[in-house]
């Protein structure tokens, strides 16, 4: 059967058998007669489907990488060509399924957004402490960065885990796994103005350190409301959510020299792997240095 003839039964049983919609329809298709003329431009003599050869598919994914394809669209154009011959070997056009041992390429890590150590000086500046809410909400920000918690353990924190003398601060983590970690002197002081402060936000507050103007622990939905509002006005980064302000924490740690296994722990990571990424931040932040310093760059 010609390549062709066969992409056509292929989308035919798609949409009459499978029953998929018409925008999936049309991305297997794209996807196959991508194949289609891969393996003509290749001048590789395999106008017939039972004549492709495992070896044939291969460089498929080669030739769109040189097209400046991202592994996504990679890995999305593969998976229709794995799905068709695996249609052509169940419908006994062919004999052997040549893609059924081509592997996909690894899924394309994001690097994950931060703010630089400018952005997040004047995310600190931009509350009104005057404001016991405002005070609330820079004192939030202001642990998160300090000490790379994540949003969660912020909010389990109750008034008494927090100590203005001590240099750390035990939270619960993934697992229920608990740490202690550093708090720095910044953090530290807008806490201590916010813990006065707090009978201002509600005049019998629960014993969380993050309340609510019920008294109730803050939520998580209210937690990202905040502080995604708050990064709008002194950010353009992509993403703006609490995490972000863990991703600061562990890049700015990293490009000021701290050691990958320090941060890890502090992060509450469980294997060095995890923390990988933010390593690859500061390459590229080594990189763009570079550039700019370097005469010959």
């Amino acid at each position: 059967m010609h390549i062709y003839s066969a992409i056509d039964k292929f989308l035919d049983y798609l949409r009459y058998e499978k029953m998929y919609s018409e925008n999936t329809i049309t991305t297997y298709s794209t996807a196959l007669r991508d194949f289609a003329i891969y393996l003509e431009e290749s001048n590789i003599q395999t106008e017939e489907v039972a004549d492709i050869q495992q070896n044939d598919i291969r460089p498929f994914l080669g030739y769109l990488d040189e097209r400046n394809k991202s592994k996504t669209t990679l890995k999305l154009k593969l998976s229709a060509v794995k799905s068709f011959f695996t249609f052509l070997k169940r419908k006994r056009y062919i004999s052997v399924n040549p893609a059924s041992l081509v592997l996909s390429p690894k899924k394309e890590k994001k690097l994950p957004s931060y703010l630089t150590e400018k952005e997040v000086v004047a995310l600190l500046n931009s509350f009104d402490e005057d404001i016991a809410e405002q005070t609330r909400n820079k004192a939030l920000i202001s642990l998160i960065y300090s000490s790379g918690l994540r949003i969660s353990e912020a909010l389990q924190l109750k008034v008494g885990d927090f100590s203005a003398e001590a240099e750390f601060i035990k939270v619960m983590g993934k697992g229920k796994k608990a740490r202690t970690v550093p708090i720095g002197e910044t953090a530290k002081q807008t806490i201590r103005k916010y813990i006065i402060r707090r009978s201002e936000i509600c005049e019998n507050p629960s014993d969380f350190l993050f309340i609510d103007e019920n008294g109730d622990g803050l939520s998580p939905v209210k937690a990202y409301r905040i502080i995604h509002s708050a990064m709008i006005s002194v950010s353009e980064c992509e993403q703006k959510s609490p995490h972000v302000l863990r991703h600061s924490f562990a890049t700015h740690l990293l490009n000021n020299g701290a050691g990958i296994q320090s941060v890890s722990e502090m992060l509450g990571h469980s294997s060095l792997s995890a923390t990988q990424i933010y390593t690859h931040l500061s390459i590229e932040n080594l990189k763009v240095a570079y550039k700019k310093a370097h005469p010959k760059a």
